[in-house]
């Protein structure tokens, strides 16, 4: 990104006083050049001059002796000139006073921050599912960027000043280009209409054929729509949700159990996590779990594995040998689950 451009300052906010303000002034100057050039017949350099230092009230000596029509002209001058520069500082104060000037530097700072992204999550949608989605990847300390239409929302992660934002339309390419789509590792894709959604599914994965994508459908019949159009997951929040107040009644300390452990915020208590493609060191490589002591030494309790066929293995025997681009399925506390990690992973 270049440097601020004073101009773009101007075009960016509507600050309609300012720009009268500075409306004003040209038409005192270009009035006042005139002026002296017919009243006094002045050079239009000298009529220039003579206009700017009346204005600026510098107390500088006339170019040329004035005649009295000259020195009515100059008075009135004076008068306008005055009135327009203290319009002017009024015009400035007030843009100060009410923000605007700060928001454009923290709109600046914004997309210096967003330009730097990469291996993030882009989120479209900031309605009750991508709100949702948003306080998880906060939780577990994953970059991501919004991307939102609705002014007034995003006017609100402006003053909450802790969410990356974009203000615009998911389904413009340009805006997922914005969003650095090339280098996210994922997005998600939470906007009321299931054609919204579609289009967005599209774009996305044209533009980035290895992002995991995933996609809220609410119709029956969308989930197949988005699947085909390059969806990795999609989810029916109405359908799950019913689907789990059912299981509340036939299975209720079960699924209360999974969704304490899947939606844990506490770092300090026990949590599922998911490692991906896992790189082991050297001198644990093609290693038995029980050989590596991984429960002894860290506290963490391997409880699935998805090898590289794409097959899984609920509680694994401890004979399963650990192999480089498998996923492991852990439970532990956030402290265990990074001293795993330092221990036996490369980063």
């Amino acid at each position: 990104m270049g440097p601020i451009n004073i101009i773009s300052l101007f075009r960016h906010f509507e600050f309609k006083q300012l720009r009268l303000a500075l409306f004003f002034v040209i038409i005192i100057i270009s009035v006042g050049t005139l002026g002296y050039k017919i009243i006094e017949g002045y050079p239009l350099l000298d009529a220039f001059y003579m206009t700017m230092i009346t204005i600026g009230t510098v107390g500088f000596m006339e170019v040329h002796p004035l005649s009295d029509g000259g020195r009515i002209f100059t008075s009135i001058l004076i008068l306008l000139s005055f009135g327009t520069f203290a319009y002017g500082i009024s015009a400035i104060t007030s843009a100060i006073v009410e923000g605007q000037i700060a928001a454009y530097f923290s709109g600046y700072k914004l997309k210096k921050e967003i330009g730097q992204l990469n291996n993030h999550v882009i989120v479209c949608g900031y309605g009750r599912n991508g709100k949702q989605a948003c306080s998880q990847l906060k939780t577990r300390e994953v970059q991501f960027v919004v991307i939102e239409r609705d002014e007034d929302i995003c006017e609100r992660l402006r003053e909450e000043g802790n969410t990356l934002y974009i203000h615009g339309d998911a389904t413009d390419d340009k805006t997922l280009e914005l969003a650095r789509i090339h280098n996210a590792k994922a997005l998600i894709s939470s906007l009321d209409l299931d054609t919204n959604n579609l289009f967005v599914v599209l774009s996305a994965r044209n533009l980035n054929a290895n992002l995991q994508i995933i996609s809220r459908a609410s119709e029956e019949g969308s989930d197949k729509k988005l699947y085909i159009a390059g969806a990795t997951n999609v989810i029916m929040p109405d359908k799950i949700g019913g689907a789990h107040m059912a299981a509340l009644i036939s299975r209720p300390d079960i699924l209360e159990f999974l969704d304490v452990l899947s939606s844990s915020d506490d770092k300090s208590g026990s949590h599922l996590e998911e490692l991906l493609d896992i790189k082991l060191k050297d001198n644990f490589q093609n290693k038995t779990i029980a050989s590596l002591n991984i429960h002894e030494l860290t506290g963490v309790f391997i409880i699935g594995i998805r090898n590289n066929t794409g097959e899984f293995m609920l509680n694994p025997p401890t004979t399963t040998i650990l192999k480089d681009s498998m996923k492991l399925f852990i439970l532990g506390t956030g402290a265990q689950i990074n001293h795993l990690k330092k221990e036996f992973l490369n980063s």
